[in-house]
């Protein structure tokens, strides 16, 4: 048989080892082979290719019909991204099949990937997967499969103006014990911008009132909400990414953060572009209050894939957004002034000091370094003003020179 005879059938794509994984991006050429390897010669039916790429979800919900009567609702969904069909080796066309010598066959592939595709996804009700599938067919048996998952991410930008734009709330809590009004819990929060990526620390600028009897503890967190859509309904499943916790505010007190620093820890980029699936971030800020429910503030987040550049993109988005004023330029008188005596501007005594050369212990270890930095550091005295008039006329006293002397 043709399985006695095959010692290798696997998918490798560029830019992978053989069994690590691969990671492209919407738009991206996917480029890889089919490799075969042979003890010995073999009569082969077809080779096929197929690209598939896939949102689904799935999850189940008891009911209640009455008081002996339960049933499951069941609900699912799919939106298909990726369809791609090749043949690799097809049969004669006289019906016959084709027979490979022993040894190592490589069959090239390639294809597009569409410019719209949402990221790579495993969740609890739900997942976004993309993969590669071979098919050997052979003659009178049954058909030979090998499956290849892969990577797709897609790019968010964080250097926008929408995600560079400063998220800030506030929100104040009366709280009651047994009909007892105990004051008033106020927090305000502030983060300098709405996009993030892993690694980058989220500083948190809060401050807390406490006006109440009790101590309270504030607390702050960032949410993963997993949302899964089918039939109009929708599944939601939150979770605790990271968290810090703050120091207890005494009772009459106030907190204030000056930038309190929250790490991301390495999670997956937001999903939002998605029908059935979507994946959102957010920064709660919260105040334990005792005898009561807890004060929540949320700001929202999105985890991007690009970083921030703060010498370039942020500059100029945020620069477009505002005018250029040139209205100073019409002050500019059309004659320019005339510039000022040297003696209005340096007296004399700073020009005595400006002028002296400066000592060697001084200088320390400024010789070292490069020298036409620091020649702007040494002054002279303008040189005088032209003038019709000498100003240094000879004196009657000196007796003119005979010129045939």
């Amino acid at each position: 048989m043709i399985f006695d005879r095959l010692k290798r059938f696997s998918i490798v794509l560029e830019g992978t080892e053989r069994d690590g994984p691969a990671a492209f991006s919407p738009g991206q050429a996917v480029s890889g082979r089919v490799v075969l390897e042979l003890a010995a010669a073999a009569r082969l039916g077809a080779l096929r290719l197929r690209a598939m790429g896939a949102a689904r979800v799935h999850w189940t919900e008891s009911r209640s019909a009455g008081s002996s009567t339960a049933y499951t609702q069941s609900y699912s969904d799919q939106v298909e991204f990726l369809s791609h069909r090749d043949t690799l080796l097809a049969p004669p066309d006289n019906g016959e099949v084709t027979i490979l010598q022993a040894g190592r066959h490589e069959f090239p592939f390639t294809f597009q990937l569409p410019e719209t595709l949402a990221t790579s996804f495993e969740g609890k009700h739900g997942s976004v997967r993309y993969w590669v599938k071979a098919k050997l067919h052979r003659p009178w048996s049954t058909v030979k499969k090998v499956k290849k998952e892969f990577t797709v991410i897609e790019p968010i930008d964080i250097n926008t103006p929408a995600l560079l734009a400063p998220q800030a709330g506030a929100k104040e809590k009366l709280a009651r014990a047994w009909y007892c009004n105990r004051g008033q819990v106020s927090v305000t929060a502030k983060i300098d911008r709405k996009g993030y990526t892993p690694g980058e620390v989220i500083p948190i600028f809060a401050e807390i009132d406490n006006c109440t009897s009790r101590a309270v503890v504030p607390k702050a967190a960032i949410i993963q909400t997993q949302t899964f859509i089918a039939r109009g309904t929708k599944k939601q499943k939150k979770s605790v990414v990271t968290s810090i916790v703050g120091d207890s505010i005494a009772a009459g007190k106030r907190e204030v953060w000056h930038g309190r620093a929250l790490k991301i820890p390495p999670v997956g980029p937001s999903i939002l572009q998605c029908r059935i699936i979507q994946v959102e971030y957010s920064l709660k800020v919260c105040v334990d209050i005792p005898g009561t429910s807890k004060l929540l503030l949320e700001l929202p987040l999105v985890i991007g894939t690009i970083p921030l550049h703060p010498f370039g993109s942020r500059t100029s988005s945020v620069s477009s957004q505002y005018s250029v004023n040139l209205d100073w330029l019409s002050t500019i008188p059309e004659q320019p002034e005339a510039p000022p005596e040297y003696s209005a501007v340096v007296s004399s005594p700073e020009a005595e000091q400006s002028l002296a050369p400066p000592c060697r212990s001084e200088l320390g270890g400024i010789l070292e370094g490069p020298f036409f930095a620091y020649i702007q550091e040494f002054r002279f005295r303008p040189p005088p003003l032209y003038s019709e008039i000498d100003p240094n006329p000879p004196s009657d006293n000196i007796r003119p020179r005979c010129m045939t002397c």
